[in-house]
């Protein structure tokens, strides 16, 4: 008759979901131990670049999570010009009280096809964004396809990085967006994404949409 090994105790095997939970609170407790020594609180300088799409998109995402904070921001729209966002008339119509929202660019390159009309609406967009990061109240300044204009030396790339090395307030968020961000921006900022693209449905003959692209 063969012999019949009953496990108890220390001995039994753990089931999955035993192993899970031990798994997890040992990733939490490492995990704990990391968030203990993040400590420190400044503005950010947050560049999202690539040529995949949702760069503007992300970064009008933390733009309504300050709003919903309660958090005065503001957005400097570089290139856009006449072209109509839902994240713009949505702001400017429910929000204009804490966000204010400056669309200073002329449209793409291609469509002005006038670069002395270009540089001097990159050079007005660049005041109004040196005001308004300048000013303490607001916590975070979108400068959206601000990278589009420093691409094409519509400003001084030098300009932009030493007022936001020497005059940004200490808590101020800014974020640039755009493709071709140049590599002196990328190495001062803290926060850096870039987006890949994989596909992209404009490949397939499918034009831009209202709630994906505007």
């Amino acid at each position: 008759m063969s012999e019949e090994i009953v496990e108890s105790g220390a001995d039994a095997p753990k089931n999955d979901d035993a192993r899970h939970a031990d798994k997890m609170a040992k990733k939490k407790a490492a995990r704990d131990k990391i968030m203990a020594t993040k400590t420190d609180e400044k503005g950010l300088i947050i560049v999202h670049t690539g040529k995949g799409k949702g760069k503007s998109s992300a970064a009008f995402g933390m733009i309504f999570r300050h709003i919903a904070h309660g958090k005065p921001c503001a957005v400097v729209q570089f290139i856009k010009g006449a072209m109509w966002t839902g994240e713009r008339d949505l702001i400017e119509k429910h929000f204009s009280d804490i966000c204010q929202f400056h669309t200073m660019g002329e449209g793409f390159t291609w469509e002005t096809q006038d670069r002395a009309r270009d540089v001097a609406a990159a050079a007005a967009a660049w005041e109004k964004a040196k005001e308004l990061i300048r000013d303490e109240r607001n916590s975070m300044v979108l400068l959206d396809e601000i990278n589009i204009a420093l691409r094409y030396d519509y400003l001084d790339i030098n300009d932009v990085l030493n007022f936001l090395k020497t005059e940004k307030p200490h808590m101020t968020h800014v974020v640039l967006t755009g493709r071709n961000a140049k590599e002196e921006l990328i190495e001062i900022a803290d926060l850096v994404t870039e987006m890949e693209l994989i596909k992209h449905p404009f490949r397939s003959g499918i034009k831009g949409q209202p709630g994906v692209e505007f």
